[in-house]
């Protein structure tokens, strides 16, 4: 779906990436990994076409509708919370509008007439007479009531307008699906309602890739997993992958540790990530030990 081809970019003679490539395909959730600066956001504009890279390409696959997590928290304060939802799709919200200018005219020509007639056949095709009901499920399924959706975005609260957001983001099935920090402004109850709707619209022909420094809130969702520390992309491996060669666990201080390859205290013992042998059941991937093993390069490039 995604294709990056020796990507590099830099600014004032400092190189933030080199020579990247990258392939991302339908069916995955990825996940970007890093510290605050390490370069998440900045990749995810490159991928959306908000940036240009200094050199290299990406290429999106043709025909295909990315949708991208909006960040400015006030920009749709104009408007209702149902349009700036379906505005999740821009045709769709253009033909609408389109629509409603032109059934609203006192002079209703026959031009007039053919062009709605055309609008309606588009209207159809891209989900316009499910459009409120599906806008409507998002949002309830963030976590807010149905009769917010014809409230001013200006009228709610920060974490309101994150939510709303989020649904625009996943409004209209689109086929790319980039969140930079999407669990920013949740508490612990909406973060679980990201996680469960997020899920719910994943899909074998669509892609999300999200960027986050906060592992835990999206630790289940992944299935690829990136990690970026500043001008290097340190791991980039299938979830899968990661489980079949490793074992993640916990072990008391007191338990032989010659086969650790990475270890840190916690309140359960020592958190270890070991070779896994053959004969061993696979583990659930403990995303943060990884990520703290692999920043620290800890843990073998191979």
């Amino acid at each position: 779906m995604i294709t990056v081809s020796d990507v590099s970019l830099s600014f004032g003679g400092q190189m933030l990436f080199k020579d990247v490539n990258l392939l991302f395909t339908a069916g995955n959730c990825y996940g970007v990994i890093g510290a605050n600066g390490a370069g998440k956001s900045t990749f995810l504009k490159i991928l959306c076409g908000a940036l240009e890279p200094t050199t290299g390409t990406v290429t999106v696959q043709e025909g295909l509708r990315m949708s991208v997590l909006k960040q400015d928290h006030y920009a749709y304060d104009e408007y209702t919370v149902q349009d700036t939802v379906i505005m999740g799709n821009p045709r769709l919200y253009e033909v609408m509008k389109q629509k409603d200018a032109l059934y609203a005219k006192e002079d209703f020509t026959e031009e007039d007439g053919n062009l709605a007639s055309e609008l309606e056949g588009e209207f159809a095709e891209l989900g316009g007479w499910e459009a409120e009901s599906d806008a409507s499920k998002l949002v309830q399924g963030l976590g807010l009531d149905e009769s917010i959706m014809y409230a001013q975005m200006s009228s709610l609260a920060g974490n309101e307008k994150v939510k709303v957001l989020l649904a625009q983001a996943l409004f209209g099935n689109p086929d790319i699906i980039l969140m930079d920090e999407p669990t920013n402004g949740l508490d612990i109850p909406s973060k679980s309602q990201f996680r469960k709707v997020v899920a719910n619209n994943m899909s074998d022909d669509r892609t999300m890739i999200i960027s986050t420094h906060q592992v835990h809130d999206v630790e289940s969702l992944l299935d690829h997993i990136m990690i970026l520390d500043h001008s290097e992309l340190l791991l980039n491996e299938s979830v899968a992958d990661i489980r079949s060669k490793y074992s993640f666990e916990f072990r008391s201080m007191g338990e032989p540790a010659n086969d650790v390859i990475y270890a840190e205290p916690s309140l359960q013992g020592n958190a270890v990530i070991t070779r896994r042998r053959e004969d061993e059941d696979e583990t659930q991937l403990n995303l943060e030990l990884l990520f703290n093993a692999v920043t620290k390069k800890l843990l073998p490039r191979e």
